[in-house]
């Protein structure tokens, strides 16, 4: 372990990285980002936009969704509906930073974020699916998973945390299993958020180097740095083993964290009928960052 602001943070190795056909060596403990990170970071992964969005811009419209999302809650209240949203994308993607918008003005009681550890031996030795199902909604109930049981279709097989067996029955059974949880009356929404290799590169420095995101670092993340292209192919065997007409996969491109917040809320809102819904307020979704999994390509 090294010492960086007098906290213990795990060893960084200097990689090779393969972008563009062209290898290149990133430090992340080189403590000035590297200017083809820098210049290219936002542009990366064919993300469409030259420029973040506006600040204030930003602001504004959040408000107005976070308005719509109270009326949402209250909705929820009284026909005591459930909702469960589950959170998926490559560490860095903004996956913790997008659910504390959804959740920022709602009452805690019914609005609850779960980001399970990894599973205790009790838990190891269930089925796999049962550490999940314990956190799900219940009525009136809003529930967000950052991170969820699609663990076993990336993480687990790409870090080796399961075995091959393992994860083909996952891919065959989770199909089935959402089904049921979509028959129950959960309304049930799966967001990939994707970014570019250049923007995980400048998002893991930034890690790095701020004590205020230090704690985002784990081992496992650093270890990530050099599977790319592994998870990029699991995520692949995902959307085509789970992409549902029941349980559809919305892909958002997140290089722009402001746009894909908004947007993220934004699918939520439309796909919702509730009391007192302001569709001005809510306005478009942008198709040129939103996509179903199914017309996606990086």
């Amino acid at each position: 372990m090294s010492r960086l602001f007098s906290i213990d943070v795990p060893d960084a190795p200097a990689i090779e990285v393969e972008i563009g056909g062209k290898s290149r060596r990133f430090d992340l403990d080189e403590p000035q980002l590297p200017d083809w990170i820098r210049k290219n970071a936002l542009a990366s992964g064919n993300f469409p936009y030259e420029r973040k969005m506006d600040e204030a811009a930003y602001e504004s419209e959040l408000r107005d969704l976070q308005m719509e999302l109270v009326k949402v809650l209250y909705w929820l209240q009284r026909t005591r509906e459930r909702v469960l949203l589950v959170f998926e994308g490559r560490d860095a993607a903004g996956k913790g930073g997008t659910i504390a918008r959804f959740r920022e003005f709602l009452n805690p009681r019914h609005a609850r974020a779960v980001a399970l550890a990894k599973p205790s031996d009790v838990e190891a030795g269930q089925w796999y699916f049962q550490r999940y199902v314990h956190h799900f909604p219940t009525s009136g109930e809003f529930v967000f998973f950052d991170r969820s049981w699609y663990n076993r279709a990336g993480v687990e097989p790409v870090m080796g945390f399961c075995t091959p067996e393992q994860h083909e029955g996952f891919l065959s059974e989770v199909p089935q299993f959402e089904r049921l949880l979509v028959r129950s009356g959960i309304r049930y929404f799966k967001f990939w958020l994707n970014i570019g290799r250049e923007m995980q590169l400048k998002r893991f420095h930034d890690r790095r180097h701020d004590p205020l995101k230090i704690w985002k670092l784990s081992p496992i993340d650093i270890k990530a740095l050099q599977k790319w292209d592994d998870y990029t192919r699991m995520r692949d065997v995902m959307f085509a083993r789970t992409d549902s007409d029941h349980a559809p996969w919305t892909v958002i491109r997140a290089n722009d964290k402001n746009r894909a917040r908004l947007n993220a809320i934004r699918v939520v809102l439309k796909a919702i009928d509730y009391d007192g819904k302001d569709d001005k307020r809510i306005g478009a979704i942008d198709e040129r960052i939103v996509r179903p999994a199914r017309t996606f390509a990086d």
